[in-house]
């Protein structure tokens, strides 16, 4: 995959985006298996705006910076390898599969068809969550040895957040939307 230096520097701005807002969204004294978090948005958007290949570019800048220690995650111990154990590492890589399925889906749509950009948003929260709670499944049942059941999971972990995260597939739609709606054909890089 050739990738050219302004694809290369976007990826890294939106890399160093997500790792802004993720820190300064983080809630002190909050410990949660899932935590809060703005990063689906910011992947839908990258997805969305960068296209396929440089919006998961910058989830993989982002993931790999915090696997190599560095604090960006929203969770403690908010970096390093061992990240890779918790429960809630699998809707990172959810993002990643968010971030390139969004963008691949809005590929050559009218930016002037909101309905485009909501149904690819909505793809990639499907995406968030369907690599995000069997991976959660997996490692509170198989590593901690916490027995929870797939209801368990759905109830806990899907539920109370499905409702905020439609808010974020509809924030990320929208300004992915204005956003094309502003820059000339030439700029898009979908």
């Amino acid at each position: 995959m050739k990738l050219s230096t302004r694809e290369i520097t976007l990826a890294g701005l939106m890399a160093a985006l997500i790792i802004v807002v993720v820190v300064i969204t983080r809630i002190p004294f909050v410990s949660a298996v899932v935590p809060f978090s703005l990063q689906p948005l910011l992947a839908l958007l990258a997805g969305a705006v960068l296209g396929p290949k440089v919006g998961a570019l910058s989830m993989v800048i982002y993931i790999l910076l915090g696997l190599m220690g560095l604090p960006v995650f929203s969770a403690e111990p908010f970096g390093g390898l061992a990240y890779v154990l918790k429960p809630s590492f699998g809707f990172l890589l959810g993002q990643l599969l968010a971030a390139y399925l969004t963008g691949k889906i809005l590929q050559g749509k009218d930016p002037r068809q909101i309905t485009s950009y909501l149904l690819a948003a909505l793809a990639g929260m499907v995406a968030i969550y369907g690599l995000g709670l069997p991976y959660l499944y997996v490692i509170l049942n198989f590593y901690l040895g916490k027995a929870i059941s797939v209801g368990g999971v759905i109830g806990t972990f899907f539920l109370p957040f499905a409702l905020w995260d439609l808010f974020k597939v509809v924030i990320a739609a929208s300004l992915a939307r204005a956003i094309h709606l502003r820059l000339p054909k030439t700029m898009l890089n979908r």
